[in-house]
Order: structure tokens, then sequence, then C-alpha cells
């Protein structure tokens, strides 16, 4: 079944490269008889589901979490069943490709508030008073 990223953005299931293996951790037999494991992989440089100017913010943003081919992969073994842990994989697949593609907010620059420069200068004052006093005595 295909993922939907975004409305426009769907990554067709012939680009993703799914693994079952058998998980790790509690579950007692279940564990060993069953590949409940799974790892999903959805290579980024060769993927037709993206247009160019996508392709080049996902290799800039997702840089850390690809190998050296331009895979992306991801790995969800929370749940005893398969399914249960295709679904998560594929939602957090999802998830990243959706959050790297949404642009950056512009950081709205804010000013310090006017009591806190005069706080800053009142403070530097008395200290600069404190060390006039220690060198003269104090002033009369």
């Amino acid at each position: 079944m295909p993922i939907t990223v975004t409305d426009s953005l769907v990554i067709p299931d012939a680009e993703l490269d799914t693994k079952a293996s058998r998980s790790s951790g509690a579950g007692g037999q279940h564990v060993n008889k069953t590949s409940s494991k799974i790892e999903i992989t959805w290579n980024v440089r060769d993927s037709h589901a993206i247009s160019d100017e996508q392709r080049q913010t996902l290799l800039e943003k997702l840089a850390s979490r690809l190998s050296n081919d331009g895979g992306v992969r991801i790995v969800a073994s929370e749940m005893r069943s398969q399914k249960q842990n295709r679904e998560r994989a594929e939602a957090r697949l999802a998830d990243l490709v959706r959050r790297a593609l949404m642009p950056r907010k512009k950081r709205k620059p804010t000013r310090r508030p006017r009591r806190a420069d005069e706080a800053r200068l009142a403070s530097k004052k008395l200290h600069s008073k404190k060390k006039r006093e220690r060198l003269r005595g104090p002033e009369d």
C-alpha cells in the first residue's frame, strides 16, 4: 500500500524496500518464532515520486539519516504484530518526510524590553560606585 505523505506526495510501494526479521526483547516463545520487526528503506536519490526541488531539500535536511546510496531507513519493532509494526514504520517515514519538506519559519527578530536595559545600566552604575568608593572612600 502506498504511503501518503501529503495530498500532493505519495510514495509508491515499488520504491519501498521492506524487510521483516525476528525482533529482540521480551516475548518468550513468540519472539523466537515470528518475524515481527519491520525495516523500511526508501531511496531519496532514485525516487520518481518527488520533484528535483523536493529531492534537494530532503537530501540536505535528512543528510545525517541517509545511507551512502541515499536511502533513509526506518525500523519498527515495538509491537508483537508485524502488521502494527509496518503501520508504525510507514507512519514514521511519512512524518519524517513531511517535516523535512516543511518550509522553515523565518525568525522574527525581537527587542529587549527597555526595563531590562535600564536594570542592566543601574546595576553597572552600582558596581562602578562600589569600586570607586573602595579607592577613595565614601563621598560626602
